[in-house]
């Protein structure tokens, strides 16, 4: 994922990061998050509370991208960077 400035991300890659926390969350804890929710409505930090949930939520986001973006170079690509390392350093003889 790109970052449009060095402040954070951009307003589309927000966006993402939202919806892939909020579907995180809702594969993984919603049974507890409701229950959290009910005893969450009457405080009274409100914006506070607001304000970290959105954070949470693109950091999950960010993870669960990441998570499914990241794939494994192919195991020949390893051991053909595991060769040239090993010529690199043996001045060409392997």
């Amino acid at each position: 994922m790109t970052h449009s400035t060095e402040r954070g991300p951009g307003r589309d890659d927000r966006a993402v990061l939202l919806v892939a926390g909020l579907a995180d969350l809702a594969v993984s804890t919603i049974g507890s998050a409701l229950g959290g929710l009910r005893g969450l409505l009457g405080r009274s930090d409100t914006t506070d509370l607001v304000r970290d949930v959105e954070e949470d939520l693109q950091a999950r986001g960010r993870l669960a991208l990441d998570r499914c973006t990241n794939v494994p170079p192919a195991h020949l690509e390893v051991l053909a960077r595991h060769v040239n390392a090993r010529r690199t350093a043996d001045g060409g003889d392997v």
